[in-house]
Order: structure tokens, then sequence, then C-alpha cells
């Protein structure tokens, strides 16, 4: 499968090991004086070592690679200690990994080893880039902006998960477990005035354009992956009325057929003018 793993340059890489610590899960090590990533089951692709590289030698790319493989990773970690297994529990509270870090506890519950609690401070820093870093606000109440007097015609955002470009998305994020995606052309949140209340709202937003993002293969490998990874249970297409946007409701059959799933469809179309034209 295709997804986000960390990729070192060799050439830039000076040995400093300054990204080791920030790497828990054990997925990079020193060796012949360079930094290397010995196992694609331990990188679960989120950078949290990118920010610690003094010479901007690692970087997160998107290529084939297995799995990451939680339980496998703890085994790894568990024996290196309390202090290591904090660590690793704090990095996927961090991303939100909710999932990954019920496994984590699990396992360590099974093997009977003590569960540190994670202290991770808010405002901790985030290394990477911060559009790319995961969150799941779901459960929590809408934010509504100081800067906006509240008013009848002031709605709080719907939106609870981030990020929402397809380009940034991590295939394995918890937050596609039992989701309605919502999977929309970039264009109609401009056109359509209601978008938040009558699509975002429950829903868990993928946003590209089938036109001018030129990376079609790319989208369908992370979209297919998607839906193969997680019991989605409903997709909502929404695109405009114009010929290029169709592209939207084709790379979706696509993804889907690729994944093999059996996934309920249900297809919108808007026009230029915002209104809600058709619905499958």
């Amino acid at each position: 499968m295709k997804r986000k793993i960390i990729r070192i340059d060799r050439e830039v890489c000076n040995g400093c090991g300054q990204c080791l610590p920030n790497c828990p899960e054990g997925a990079l090590q020193l060796i012949d004086g360079k930094a290397r990533l010995v196992s694609d089951l331990f990188c679960d692709g989120l950078g949290a070592c990118i920010g610690t590289c003094p010479l901007g030698a690692i970087h997160v790319e998107e290529r084939e690679a297995e799995p990451y493989d939680e339980r496998r990773v703890m085994a790894n970690i568990a024996p290196q200690g309390a202090n290591v297994i904090q660590a690793h529990l704090e990095h996927l509270a961090a991303h939100n990994e909710t999932a990954y870090l019920e496994q984590a506890r699990q396992f360590l519950h099974e093997q009977g080893v003590p569960l540190p609690e994670t202290k991770r401070e808010e405002g901790e820093k985030y290394h990477g880039c911060p559009g790319s870093q995961t969150q799941d606000r779901r459960g929590q109440e809408p934010a509504r902006s100081a800067a906006v007097p509240a008013s009848a015609t002031t709605r709080p955002s719907e939106l609870r998960t981030w990020p929402v470009q397809l380009q940034l998305l991590n295939p394995q994020a918890s937050f596609f477990d039992n989701a309605d995606l919502l999977i929309a052309a970039d264009c109609v949140p401009f056109a359509h005035a209601s978008f938040h209340e009558d699509f975002v709202t429950g829903r868990i937003p993928i946003i590209f354009c089938p036109k001018l993002d030129h990376a079609g293969e790319q989208y369908l490998e992370k979209l297919a992956a998607i839906l193969t990874l997680h019991p989605v249970r409903s997709l909502h297409v929404v695109h405009m009325e114009v010929p290029c946007c169709s592209g939207t409701t084709a790379l979706v059959a696509q993804a889907l057929a690729r994944s093999g799933k059996d996934i309920p469809v249900h297809d919108y179309t808007i026009s230029i003018q915002g209104k809600l034209l058709a619905v499958k």
C-alpha cells in the first residue's frame, strides 16, 4: 500500500543522532555514521523526528510501504523501559491517534506492564508541517470566532477533524473508523452557502480538485487505502455542475472498486449559483 513514511537524505545527514530520541518507536537507528529508517513497520509517517534534524535531512514522502503495526512497535518499545513507553504514548496522544493508543494500552495490559500516564503539555511544539498535524475534535463544542459578534446568522464551524485536503491526510488516521465520509470538490464550499450545515455535520471531510490537482493515481491509491483500512459507513460525494468536476465522482468510484468494499454512495451536484441540483 502507499502511505506516508520517513525519507532520510543520506547526503545531507551528518549522523548527529538528534532525531533518534524523537522516534521511540525504534524506526530510526544510526548505522555507518548515518541515520537510517530500519523498518517500515515501525514508522507511522507522522514526522515527529523532522523538526529535530538541524540539517533538514528528514522528509515525509508517500511511497509503497508495509502498513504500520502498533503491536509490533509495542513489542519493540516495551523492553526499553517506562520512559520510552511514555514517550511513545504521548506521541500517539499528541496526534490524536486514539485507535493506536488503545492498541498500545491493550498490549501493555496483556504483558502485565504498568501503564504510565501521558503528560503532553498543552501547546507542546509539533515537529513537522502544521498543516499535516492530525486533529480530532469530535465530541467538542463548535468553535466560535471572538472577532465576529454572535448572531442568528453566525454559525459555528462543524469541522471536527484535520487535515481535510486529500494530499495531506494520513490513510491510517483513526477518525476514519466507522466514519461517514464527505468527499467534496474544493470549489463546493465557496458556492454552497450552507455547506457546513448541509454536508459537514457529523461527517469526516476530504477535499481535492479533480482538474487542477495533478495527483490522480496518488489520490486514487490514498482514497482506496482509506476505504480498505477502515470500516467506512457511507460516502457522500459533492461536486459542482461543471463537467470537469465529475472527476470527483469518478475517482471515488475507482477507489471503491479497488477497495472491494460495498459502501453506500450518495452523490450531490451543486450549481455555480450554489443550489443543490441533484441527489443520487
